[in-house]
């Protein structure tokens, strides 16, 4: 028996490009949120004690690892889910929810456990001395605590972004930011009555966001989507969802952790060339990250659009979309590209770099926009293929980016042609994983269409 109407897929019918910016817009402007929460974040820490400051930035990689397994376990269940959604298999779905949600309570008390038993041990191998240590306890004691509440919503809004409904995640994700900016300056600084925290603050902020956001997102599943069945609590059942999930998850996180050890591989290499190289690298690379979200937000929303599509045999759609995915990222590669070899001096003027640091800069906002359009084909791929259940090629093409290519490469040319052979390899990883990318997902593509019936397209 089918789902009523308004519970069917949402995205295997109507124009193919206003399904996917449907998706994409929405993701956009919870990533601009979530960025400008960790700018504000630091900024009041900032004001505190640069020793604090310091205290927050070596809790990045840490963070980014939390952050990386819950964003994994979302996309293995958006992989999952998705697919049934499009089968309009709605009991298949309520089981996969019921279950990711287990599985994401049960990785955050191990999170839990591990990370309170060695914040010393990581913390004094990435470099934190006496001074530093007593802050990054101060603040990791209070993180580890929350970390369900930053799990369990990343798997809840994967859900809800699977059944085609991305605007309700944005707006969770816009308002907890905003909620945390509030928050932040009131318990870092003890206003209004509280008491002065400093960089406890700021971790208690955060907590209490996530709390907030959990707790709709988690409303907005069980009780407006009624997407959770308790019922389901067999445990043959759990251990055939977490293999699912997993299936698609592990290889998402093997890509999402192979990312920051190659980027600390490549600045150690500028490094070679000074600090003030260094600063110029992380000013461009970062006005790289925000030039890339639209790419990014593609990307992700090419994942329950395809899986819904797949799941329900709309092979058509699929590909439809991938086109549509190719097309934008040329147009908009090309106009960012454009953009940042015509007013990257204005744009890196605003940071106000000089000399080497300024020449860096521009020199990597010069040579790397040339490969972007690659590089958003190789985003749309991974997103493409984790949709369809091909995880593993999906980890290859980001790996062939990042290990394979990038990082020896940028050793080899800089050898030869100094810093603008690091830039160089940049570009060419990124031309080599959206041309291996595209051929590979072609290939995906064609036996899908060989071994699946499709379904016709409605009259």
């Amino acid at each position: 028996m089918k789902p009523p109407a308004g519970k069917r897929a949402r995205l295997t019918e109507g124009p193919v490009s206003k399904a996917i910016l449907s998706l994409m817009l929405p993701m956009m402007l919870g990533m601009v949120a979530i960025v400008t929460n960790n700018l504000a974040g630091a900024y009041f820490v900032a004001q505190v004690s640069t020793e604090q400051l310091a205290a927050i930035t070596f809790t990045f990689p840490v963070s980014f690892i939390v952050g990386a397994m819950a964003m994994s376990l979302g996309v293995g269940t958006s992989s999952v889910v998705s697919r049934l959604f499009g089968a309009e298999d709605r009991e298949q779905v309520r089981r996969i929810t019921t279950h990711a949600m287990l599985l994401g309570v049960l990785c955050a008390v191990v999170i839990l456990v591990v990370g309170l038993l060695t914040i010393d041990p990581v913390f004094r191998l990435l470099g934190a001395d006496e001074r530093i240590l007593p802050h990054i306890h101060r603040y990791m004691r209070i993180f580890y605590w929350g970390g369900i509440f930053v799990v369990a919503p990343m798997v809840a809004n994967s859900v809800l972004r699977a059944s085609g409904d991305a605007k309700r995640p944005a707006m969770i994700m816009s308002t907890a930011a905003i909620l945390n900016i509030c928050i932040d300056p009131v318990l870092i600084f003890g206003l209004f009555g509280f008491p002065r925290m400093e960089i406890a603050g700021a971790a208690l902020g955060a907590v209490i966001a996530n709390i907030l956001t959990m707790f709709a997102s988690i409303f907005f599943v069980m009780y407006r989507e009624h997407l959770v069945n308790i019922r389901t609590l067999d445990r043959h059942l759990i251990m055939d969802s977490w293999r699912r999930i997993l299936h698609v998850g592990l290889p998402s996180l093997t890509s999402n952790l192979v990312s920051p050890v190659t980027t600390a591989f490549i600045t150690y290499q500028i490094a070679k060339f000074g600090q003030a190289s260094v600063a110029g690298f992380g000013i461009a690379s970062r006005i790289e990250a925000l030039s890339l979200l639209a790419m990014m937000a593609l990307s992700a929303g090419m994942t329950p659009f395809v899986g819904q599509n797949f799941g329900a045999r709309r092979l058509d759609r699929v590909g439809d979309g991938i086109r549509f995915a190719y097309r934008f990222s040329l147009f908009y590669g090309l106009a960012i590209g454009a953009f940042l070899l015509l007013f990257g001096g204005h744009v890196v003027d605003l940071f106000g770099l000089e000399g080497a640091a300024r020449d860096t800069a521009l020199l990597q906002m010069r040579v790397v926009p040339i490969s972007y359009i690659a590089l958003g084909c190789a985003m749309t791929v991974n997103g493409s293929l984790n949709a369809m259940g091909k995880p593993i090629a999906a980890m290859w093409i980001s790996m062939s980016r990042t290990i394979a290519v990038y990082a020896p490469l940028a050793w080899l040319l800089s050898q030869f042609f100094g810093l603008v052979g690091i830039f160089i390899a940049a570009a060419s990883a990124n031309a080599i994983a959206g041309g291996i990318g595209v051929f590979w997902l072609r290939l995906v593509y064609r036996e899908a269409v060989a071994d699946r019936p499709l379904r016709s397209r409605p009259a």
